[in-house]
Protein backbone atom coordinates (compact mmCIF):
# COMPACT_ATOMS: atom_id res chain seq x y z
CA UNK A 1 0.00 0.00 0.00
CA UNK A 2 2.63 2.52 0.90
CA UNK A 3 4.76 1.39 -2.49
CA UNK A 4 1.74 2.10 -4.03
CA UNK A 5 1.09 5.29 -2.51
CA UNK A 6 4.69 6.43 -3.28
CA UNK A 7 4.78 5.02 -6.63
CA UNK A 8 1.88 7.35 -7.50
CA UNK A 9 3.29 10.35 -5.59
CA UNK A 10 6.44 9.78 -7.83
CA UNK A 11 4.68 9.97 -11.09
CA UNK A 12 2.23 13.07 -9.86
CA UNK A 13 5.81 15.01 -8.89
CA UNK A 14 7.06 14.27 -12.00
CA UNK A 15 4.01 15.40 -14.09
CA UNK A 16 3.81 18.44 -12.06
CA UNK A 17 7.66 19.52 -12.77
CA UNK A 18 7.31 18.98 -16.76
CA UNK A 19 3.72 19.11 -17.54
CA UNK A 20 2.41 21.45 -15.51
CA UNK A 21 5.17 23.81 -15.19
CA UNK A 22 5.33 24.07 -19.03
CA UNK A 23 2.03 24.86 -18.27
CA UNK A 24 2.20 27.91 -16.15
CA UNK A 25 4.84 28.97 -18.30
CA UNK A 26 3.13 28.77 -21.38
CA UNK A 27 0.39 30.54 -19.48
CA UNK A 28 2.69 33.41 -18.27
CA UNK A 29 3.57 34.24 -21.75
CA UNK A 30 0.12 34.82 -23.01
CA UNK A 31 -0.77 36.71 -19.74
CA UNK A 32 2.05 39.23 -21.19
CA UNK A 33 0.93 39.05 -24.08
CA UNK A 34 -2.73 39.91 -23.39
CA UNK A 35 -2.15 42.40 -20.75
CA UNK A 36 0.20 44.81 -22.76
CA UNK A 37 -3.33 44.49 -25.12
CA UNK A 38 -5.63 45.13 -22.07
CA UNK A 39 -3.40 48.01 -20.78
CA UNK A 40 -3.36 49.66 -23.99
CA UNK A 41 -7.26 49.52 -24.39
CA UNK A 42 -7.92 51.03 -20.64
CA UNK A 43 -5.48 53.66 -21.04
CA UNK A 44 -7.79 54.59 -23.88
CA UNK A 45 -10.69 54.40 -22.10
CA UNK A 46 -9.25 56.51 -19.44
CA UNK A 47 -8.32 59.22 -21.49
CA UNK A 48 -12.22 59.61 -22.22
CA UNK A 49 -13.87 59.12 -19.03
CA UNK A 50 -11.45 59.24 -15.94
CA UNK A 51 -13.72 57.38 -13.90
CA UNK A 52 -12.28 54.52 -15.27
CA UNK A 53 -8.97 54.10 -13.98
CA UNK A 54 -7.19 50.99 -15.32
CA UNK A 55 -6.10 48.92 -12.10
CA UNK A 56 -4.44 46.38 -13.80
CA UNK A 57 -0.60 46.31 -12.49
CA UNK A 58 2.26 43.71 -12.31
CA UNK A 59 3.26 42.81 -8.51
CA UNK A 60 5.83 39.71 -8.01
CA UNK A 61 5.12 38.61 -11.58
CA UNK A 62 1.32 38.53 -11.35
CA UNK A 63 -1.29 40.65 -12.97
CA UNK A 64 -3.25 41.94 -9.89
CA UNK A 65 -6.86 41.68 -10.69
CA UNK A 66 -6.19 38.97 -13.25
CA UNK A 67 -8.03 35.21 -13.13
CA UNK A 68 -7.32 32.37 -15.57
CA UNK A 69 -10.41 30.83 -16.62
CA UNK A 70 -8.53 28.56 -19.13
CA UNK A 71 -5.50 29.13 -20.86
CA UNK A 72 -6.97 30.81 -23.63
CA UNK A 73 -9.84 32.80 -21.63
CA UNK A 74 -9.31 35.41 -19.11
CA UNK A 75 -11.14 37.80 -17.04
CA UNK A 76 -9.43 41.11 -15.70
CA UNK A 77 -11.22 42.96 -12.70
CA UNK A 78 -10.92 46.88 -13.23
CA UNK A 79 -11.60 47.84 -9.49
CA UNK A 80 -13.48 51.02 -9.31
CA UNK A 81 -13.43 54.24 -7.00
CA UNK A 82 -15.50 55.37 -4.11
CA UNK A 83 -18.11 53.00 -3.11
CA UNK A 84 -18.49 55.01 0.17
CA UNK A 85 -21.76 56.32 -0.26
CA UNK A 86 -23.22 52.83 -0.88
CA UNK A 87 -25.01 50.13 2.02
CA UNK A 88 -23.60 46.92 0.86
CA UNK A 89 -27.02 44.63 1.18
CA UNK A 90 -26.86 40.93 0.61
CA UNK A 91 -30.22 39.66 2.29
CA UNK A 92 -29.91 36.14 0.48
CA UNK A 93 -33.06 36.71 -2.52
CA UNK A 94 -30.93 36.90 -4.99
CA UNK A 95 -27.86 33.53 -4.35
CA UNK A 96 -24.28 34.70 -5.28
CA UNK A 97 -25.75 38.56 -5.83
CA UNK A 98 -25.84 41.84 -3.46
CA UNK A 99 -26.85 45.46 -4.48
CA UNK A 100 -25.47 48.31 -3.49
CA UNK A 101 -28.37 51.06 -2.15
CA UNK A 102 -27.85 54.91 -1.49
CA UNK A 103 -27.46 54.73 2.55
CA UNK A 104 -28.63 58.11 2.61
CA UNK A 105 -31.25 60.07 -0.49
CA UNK A 106 -29.81 63.10 -0.05
CA UNK A 107 -26.36 61.72 -0.68
CA UNK A 108 -27.15 60.88 -4.10
CA UNK A 109 -25.63 63.89 -6.04
CA UNK A 110 -22.18 63.52 -3.55
CA UNK A 111 -21.45 60.13 -5.43
CA UNK A 112 -18.99 59.98 -8.31
CA UNK A 113 -21.43 57.33 -10.54
CA UNK A 114 -24.50 59.91 -9.60
CA UNK A 115 -26.17 59.17 -13.37
CA UNK A 116 -25.70 55.38 -12.61
CA UNK A 117 -28.02 55.09 -9.40
CA UNK A 118 -31.79 54.42 -10.20
CA UNK A 119 -34.74 56.00 -9.00
CA UNK A 120 -35.00 53.62 -5.50
CA UNK A 121 -31.30 54.47 -4.98
CA UNK A 122 -29.53 51.41 -6.14
CA UNK A 123 -25.90 51.23 -7.87
CA UNK A 124 -26.66 49.90 -11.20
CA UNK A 125 -23.95 46.85 -12.09
CA UNK A 126 -25.85 46.73 -15.52
CA UNK A 127 -25.85 50.56 -15.90
CA UNK A 128 -22.16 51.40 -15.61
CA UNK A 129 -21.68 47.30 -17.75
CA UNK A 130 -23.11 49.47 -20.59
CA UNK A 131 -21.55 52.73 -20.09
CA UNK A 132 -18.22 50.67 -20.43
CA UNK A 133 -18.39 49.05 -22.48
CA UNK A 134 -19.55 51.50 -25.07
CA UNK A 135 -16.36 52.85 -24.21
CA UNK A 136 -14.18 49.79 -24.64
CA UNK A 137 -15.68 49.71 -28.14
CA UNK A 138 -14.30 53.20 -28.58
CA UNK A 139 -11.15 52.61 -26.81
CA UNK A 140 -10.71 49.29 -29.23
CA UNK A 141 -11.04 51.54 -32.43
CA UNK A 142 -8.59 53.64 -31.27
CA UNK A 143 -5.81 51.72 -29.28
CA UNK A 144 -2.32 50.66 -31.16
CA UNK A 145 -3.34 46.94 -30.90
CA UNK A 146 -6.47 47.74 -32.80
CA UNK A 147 -5.74 45.60 -35.84
CA UNK A 148 -5.24 42.40 -33.07
CA UNK A 149 -8.04 43.41 -31.12
CA UNK A 150 -12.05 43.24 -31.45
CA UNK A 151 -14.81 43.31 -29.43
CA UNK A 152 -16.95 39.85 -29.04
CA UNK A 153 -20.72 40.55 -29.87
CA UNK A 154 -23.57 39.35 -28.90
CA UNK A 155 -23.01 39.82 -25.20
CA UNK A 156 -24.12 42.33 -22.46
CA UNK A 157 -20.42 41.56 -20.73
CA UNK A 158 -17.29 43.19 -22.21
CA UNK A 159 -15.10 40.95 -23.73
CA UNK A 160 -12.87 41.21 -26.02
CA UNK A 161 -11.12 38.54 -28.77
CA UNK A 162 -7.21 39.21 -28.90
CA UNK A 163 -5.34 38.00 -32.34
CA UNK A 164 -8.41 35.44 -32.77
CA UNK A 165 -7.08 33.31 -30.07
CA UNK A 166 -7.59 34.51 -26.99
CA UNK A 167 -11.01 36.13 -25.21
CA UNK A 168 -10.43 38.12 -22.00
CA UNK A 169 -13.74 40.05 -20.03
CA UNK A 170 -12.68 43.04 -18.28
CA UNK A 171 -15.45 42.92 -15.77
CA UNK A 172 -15.66 46.72 -13.79
CA UNK A 173 -15.83 45.73 -9.67
CA UNK A 174 -15.69 47.22 -5.86
CA UNK A 175 -13.38 46.23 -3.39
CA UNK A 176 -15.14 45.42 -0.19
CA UNK A 177 -12.56 44.99 2.97
CA UNK A 178 -13.54 45.25 5.92
CA UNK A 179 -17.00 43.38 5.92
CA UNK A 180 -18.30 39.85 5.31
CA UNK A 181 -21.08 39.30 3.60
CA UNK A 182 -24.28 38.03 5.83
CA UNK A 183 -24.57 34.81 3.00
CA UNK A 184 -21.21 33.62 3.79
CA UNK A 185 -21.82 34.38 7.51
CA UNK A 186 -22.12 30.68 8.27
CA UNK A 187 -18.59 30.21 7.34
CA UNK A 188 -16.36 28.85 9.09
CA UNK A 189 -18.33 25.79 9.71
CA UNK A 190 -18.22 25.23 13.79
CA UNK A 191 -17.30 21.60 13.73
CA UNK A 192 -14.46 21.72 11.95
CA UNK A 193 -11.05 22.50 12.48
CA UNK A 194 -9.83 23.54 9.64
CA UNK A 195 -8.60 26.29 8.60
CA UNK A 196 -7.79 27.83 12.55
CA UNK A 197 -8.85 31.17 13.65
CA UNK A 198 -6.09 32.83 12.43
CA UNK A 199 -5.98 32.14 8.68
CA UNK A 200 -9.61 32.73 9.11
CA UNK A 201 -9.47 36.28 10.25
CA UNK A 202 -6.79 36.54 7.21
CA UNK A 203 -9.74 35.13 4.75
CA UNK A 204 -12.03 37.68 6.16
CA UNK A 205 -9.21 40.48 6.23
CA UNK A 206 -8.82 39.99 2.40
CA UNK A 207 -12.56 40.42 2.05
CA UNK A 208 -14.58 39.69 -1.70
CA UNK A 209 -15.22 42.09 -4.62
CA UNK A 210 -18.51 42.58 -6.26
CA UNK A 211 -18.45 42.88 -10.00
CA UNK A 212 -20.59 44.02 -12.97
CA UNK A 213 -21.39 40.91 -14.89
CA UNK A 214 -24.42 38.44 -15.44
CA UNK A 215 -25.37 36.33 -12.31
CA UNK A 216 -25.13 32.46 -12.72
CA UNK A 217 -28.45 32.34 -10.92
CA UNK A 218 -30.14 34.79 -12.85
CA UNK A 219 -30.05 33.36 -16.32
CA UNK A 220 -33.30 34.16 -18.32
CA UNK A 221 -35.04 35.49 -15.44
CA UNK A 222 -33.24 39.02 -14.81
CA UNK A 223 -35.89 41.76 -13.82
CA UNK A 224 -34.30 45.25 -13.33
CA UNK A 225 -33.71 44.84 -9.79
CA UNK A 226 -31.34 41.34 -10.24
CA UNK A 227 -29.71 43.56 -13.12
CA UNK A 228 -28.91 46.13 -10.93
CA UNK A 229 -27.22 43.56 -8.80
CA UNK A 230 -23.52 42.69 -8.28
CA UNK A 231 -22.01 39.19 -8.18
CA UNK A 232 -20.03 38.50 -5.32
CA UNK A 233 -16.71 37.03 -5.77
CA UNK A 234 -14.02 35.60 -3.32
CA UNK A 235 -10.93 35.13 -5.14
CA UNK A 236 -8.20 36.59 -2.81
CA UNK A 237 -9.74 34.79 -0.09
CA UNK A 238 -9.65 31.25 -2.13
CA UNK A 239 -6.17 32.23 -2.88
CA UNK A 240 -5.19 32.70 1.15
CA UNK A 241 -7.35 29.59 2.01
CA UNK A 242 -4.93 27.30 -0.33
CA UNK A 243 -1.68 28.39 1.17
CA UNK A 244 0.37 25.65 2.80
CA UNK A 245 1.21 21.68 2.10
CA UNK A 246 0.25 20.78 -1.50
CA UNK A 247 -2.62 22.76 -1.98
CA UNK A 248 -1.61 24.72 -4.52
CA UNK A 249 0.61 21.79 -6.37
CA UNK A 250 -2.85 19.48 -5.99
CA UNK A 251 -5.00 22.60 -8.24
CA UNK A 252 -1.97 22.63 -9.97
CA UNK A 253 -2.28 19.10 -11.11
CA UNK A 254 -5.77 19.49 -11.75
CA UNK A 255 -6.19 22.17 -13.86
CA UNK A 256 -3.53 20.61 -16.12
CA UNK A 257 -5.72 17.31 -15.88
CA UNK A 258 -9.00 19.56 -17.03
CA UNK A 259 -6.86 21.39 -20.04
CA UNK A 260 -6.02 18.43 -21.77
CA UNK A 261 -8.68 16.06 -21.06
CA UNK A 262 -11.73 17.63 -19.58
CA UNK A 263 -12.13 20.78 -22.31
CA UNK A 264 -15.46 19.07 -23.38
CA UNK A 265 -18.53 20.19 -25.52
CA UNK A 266 -20.96 22.49 -23.49
CA UNK A 267 -18.02 23.48 -21.40
CA UNK A 268 -19.11 21.71 -18.33
CA UNK A 269 -15.73 22.02 -16.08
CA UNK A 270 -13.44 25.22 -15.94
CA UNK A 271 -10.52 26.10 -13.58
CA UNK A 272 -12.93 27.43 -10.64
CA UNK A 273 -14.75 24.10 -10.03
CA UNK A 274 -11.35 23.18 -9.82
CA UNK A 275 -10.31 25.44 -7.08
CA UNK A 276 -13.82 25.22 -5.02
CA UNK A 277 -13.42 21.21 -5.16
CA UNK A 278 -9.80 21.68 -3.32
CA UNK A 279 -11.51 23.95 -0.73
CA UNK A 280 -13.89 21.21 0.03
CA UNK A 281 -11.25 18.27 0.31
CA UNK A 282 -9.39 21.11 2.77
CA UNK A 283 -12.49 20.72 5.01
CA UNK A 284 -12.70 16.76 4.86
CA UNK A 285 -8.71 16.52 5.71
CA UNK A 286 -7.93 19.44 8.01
CA UNK A 287 -4.36 18.20 9.82
CA UNK A 288 -2.11 20.02 7.72
CA UNK A 289 -0.16 16.68 8.01
CA UNK A 290 -3.41 15.50 5.47
CA UNK A 291 -1.19 18.08 2.99
CA UNK A 292 1.69 16.87 3.08
CA UNK A 293 3.82 16.20 -0.37
CA UNK A 294 3.33 12.46 0.25
CA UNK A 295 -0.17 12.94 0.86
CA UNK A 296 -0.92 14.35 -3.08
CA UNK A 297 -1.98 11.17 -4.44
CA UNK A 298 -4.11 10.54 -2.00
CA UNK A 299 -6.22 14.28 -2.09
CA UNK A 300 -6.38 14.18 -5.74
CA UNK A 301 -8.08 11.08 -5.69
CA UNK A 302 -10.55 12.51 -3.11
CA UNK A 303 -11.10 15.13 -5.45
CA UNK A 304 -11.63 13.70 -8.84
CA UNK A 305 -14.00 11.00 -6.98
CA UNK A 306 -15.54 14.21 -5.40
CA UNK A 307 -15.74 15.93 -8.82
CA UNK A 308 -17.32 12.64 -10.01
CA UNK A 309 -20.10 12.80 -7.54
CA UNK A 310 -20.59 16.32 -8.09
CA UNK A 311 -21.04 15.54 -12.14
CA UNK A 312 -23.81 12.91 -11.43
CA UNK A 313 -25.90 15.12 -9.15
CA UNK A 314 -25.87 17.66 -11.50
CA UNK A 315 -24.58 20.30 -8.65
CA UNK A 316 -21.44 21.96 -7.33
CA UNK A 317 -22.46 24.05 -4.49
CA UNK A 318 -20.19 27.72 -4.57
CA UNK A 319 -17.35 26.97 -1.51
CA UNK A 320 -18.38 29.79 0.60
CA UNK A 321 -21.93 30.26 -0.88
CA UNK A 322 -23.43 26.94 -0.79
CA UNK A 323 -26.67 28.03 -2.10
CA UNK A 324 -25.05 29.17 -5.28
CA UNK A 325 -24.69 25.77 -8.09
CA UNK A 326 -21.76 26.71 -10.03
CA UNK A 327 -23.18 24.05 -12.34
CA UNK A 328 -26.57 26.28 -12.80
CA UNK A 329 -27.25 26.67 -16.73
CA UNK A 330 -24.91 23.73 -17.64
CA UNK A 331 -26.22 20.79 -20.01
CA UNK A 332 -27.23 17.76 -18.57
CA UNK A 333 -25.47 15.97 -21.12
CA UNK A 334 -22.47 17.64 -20.85
CA UNK A 335 -21.97 16.88 -17.13
CA UNK A 336 -22.66 13.18 -17.63
CA UNK A 337 -20.18 13.39 -20.43
CA UNK A 338 -17.69 15.07 -17.64
CA UNK A 339 -18.31 12.41 -15.30
CA UNK A 340 -17.37 9.28 -17.36
CA UNK A 341 -14.41 11.42 -18.75
CA UNK A 342 -12.69 12.10 -14.90
CA UNK A 343 -14.33 8.20 -14.09
CA UNK A 344 -11.88 7.38 -17.24
CA UNK A 345 -9.34 9.51 -15.71
CA UNK A 346 -9.53 8.60 -12.34
CA UNK A 347 -9.36 4.92 -13.05
CA UNK A 348 -6.26 5.48 -15.25
CA UNK A 349 -4.46 7.42 -12.47
CA UNK A 350 -4.93 5.05 -9.62
CA UNK A 351 -4.54 1.68 -11.47
CA UNK A 352 -1.63 2.57 -13.41
CA UNK A 353 0.29 6.08 -12.00
CA UNK A 354 2.51 5.58 -15.05
CA UNK A 355 0.24 6.22 -17.07
CA UNK A 356 0.26 10.39 -16.19
CA UNK A 357 3.37 9.97 -18.73
CA UNK A 358 0.87 10.01 -21.51
CA UNK A 359 -2.12 12.32 -19.89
Amino acid sequence: MIAAQAKLVYHLNKYYNEKCQSRKAAISKTIREVCKVVSDVLKEVEVQEPRFISSLSEMENRFEGLEVISPTEFEVVLYLNQMGVFNFVDDGSLPGCAVLKLSDGRKRSMSLWVEFITASGYLSARKIRSRFQTLVAQAVDKCSYRDVVKMVADTSEVKLRIRDRYVVQITPAFKCTGIWPRSAAHWPLPHIPWPGPNRVAEVKAEGFNLLSKECYSLNGKQSSAESDAWVLQFAEAENRLLLGGCRKKCLSVLKTLRDRHLELPGQPLNNYHMKTLVSYECEKHPRESDWDENCLGDRLNGILLQLISCLQCRRCPHYFLPNLDLFQGKPHSALENAAKQTWRLAREILTNPKSLEKL
